[in-house]
């Protein structure tokens, strides 16, 4: 088992109707508040209209229209210079994850003098941030119970990961009832996206059993819970449990001592996303199955058979090569289950950028030092199987 430092300080507050608390939770953090969110899903399920209703006294200054892929320009630059001429004392991001990354990016760059994308690139180490707090709307990232975010930089085709103690949020509200409208295509992919998070976290060379145990049930659980949440999108149990998976999918709780994995999923996606701003979750689930098979050999096997017996229920006695064979499959027929387009030629992706994204991921992931290395040819490899 390897060394680890850990802190998780955020603050859950689960359940119906838990919102009613954020006037008391609010007050701890001063009276000036930036109040972030997306393109008005808020407003149609009657979520803005109570949560200025509750923080009557305030002085609420917004920031809306911030897009999945989170922009740095307009979005994180507007935050920022919002926070300093209106001397914000505390964030609310009201929505999904995308909204609480980009949040998160505001909150160090208020407190910095210089050019926020210094801090996003890790050029310079943020002294301080904006506490934040966030009313969760959408189960998928996890970024309400972990210290990053993801912000994207369209003008280099930069798809960057921001991870700073200083980004957890205070408090994170987790009311499933939020979650009953989001639509077939975003529940689908925010079972992908959090799935992928725990293979990434599974695929590790030094692991544990209590690890591997957390792992394996957070893969059966959201499989089935989000199947249910697909059929009936209103069945609160389904929509709670699953809003807990993803919640735990990235704070490091699943792999505390375990060697680190490189993420090569997220990298590579990041790469998809960034140059062609598809739908996160959908862009990984494209490429795992595909990964997986890549990295499929006699290291990798025994970890392959495992995933295939505990989280599909494969027949143990069956030869290794065909456990892992079959664990695979079953992951690639799971999403494509569920609605998620399997090819990147159906979302738009051909094979022109192959070569350019294959280099751009080589150089800024680092993926030769994940748990199975990646070179620029297997990554160009990886994605031209996955068109």
């Amino acid at each position: 088992m390897q060394n680890f430092d850990y802190m998780t300080p955020t603050r859950l507050i689960f359940g119906k109707g838990v919102v009613e608390k954020l006037p008391s939770v609010m007050a701890q953090f001063g009276k000036k508040i930036l109040l972030t969110y997306g393109g008005g899903s808020i407003k149609k399920i009657g979520l803005y209209q109570k949560v200025v209703e509750l923080l009557k006294g305030y002085e609420i200054v917004e920031l809306s229209g911030i897009q999945p892929n989170p922009k740095y320009d307009p979005s994180v630059l507007d935050g920022v210079r919002l926070c300093k001429e209106h001397k914000v004392d505390v964030i609310l991001a009201v929505g999904g994850g995308s909204v609480l990354d980009c949040s998160k990016a505001i909150a160090a760059g208020a407190c910095y003098d210089g050019d926020p994308w210094d801090l996003i690139t890790y050029k310079v180490k943020a002294k301080a941030a904006l506490p934040i707090v966030d009313i969760i709307t959408l189960a998928a990232t996890g970024s309400e119970y972990d210290a990053g975010g993801v912000i994207s930089r369209t003008d280099t085709n930069d798809k960057i990961g921001y991870i700073d103690r200083l980004l957890y949020p205070r408090v994170s509200f987790l009311d499933p009832t939020y979650t009953f409208s989001v639509n077939k295509k975003q529940t689908a992919a925010g079972i992908a996206d959090a799935m992928n998070h725990t293979i990434e976290q599974y695929f590790a060379e030094d692991t544990t059993l209590l690890n591997d145990g957390f792992c394996e049930s957070m893969l059966r659980s959201l499989m089935v819970n989000g199947r249910r949440c697909l059929e009936n999108p209103e069945d609160y149990t389904a929509r709670a449990e699953m809003m807990l998976a993803c919640t735990y999918g990235c704070n490091n709780i699943l792999s505390l001592g375990n060697s680190p994995s490189g993420w090569p999923c997220h990298g590579i996606e990041h790469a998809l996303s960034a140059y062609y701003d598809i739908t996160h979750g959908e862009g990984l689930a494209i490429i795992t199955p595909r990964w997986m098979r890549h990295i499929l050999n006699e290291h990798t096997l025994p970890r392959f058979v495992k995933y295939g017996i505990n989280v599909f229920g494969i027949d143990p006695t069956l030869p290794q090569k065909e456990i892992a064979e079959r664990a695979i499959d079953e992951t690639y027929h799971f999403f494509e289950s569920i609605g998620i387009p399997m090819h990147l030629r159906e979302v738009g992706i051909d094979d022109s950028r192959i070569g350019e994204m294959a280099h751009h991921i080589a150089v800024n992931e680092g993926l030769d030092q994940a748990y199975a290395p990646l070179s620029e040819e297997d990554i160009a490899e990886i994605l031209t199987k996955s068109l």
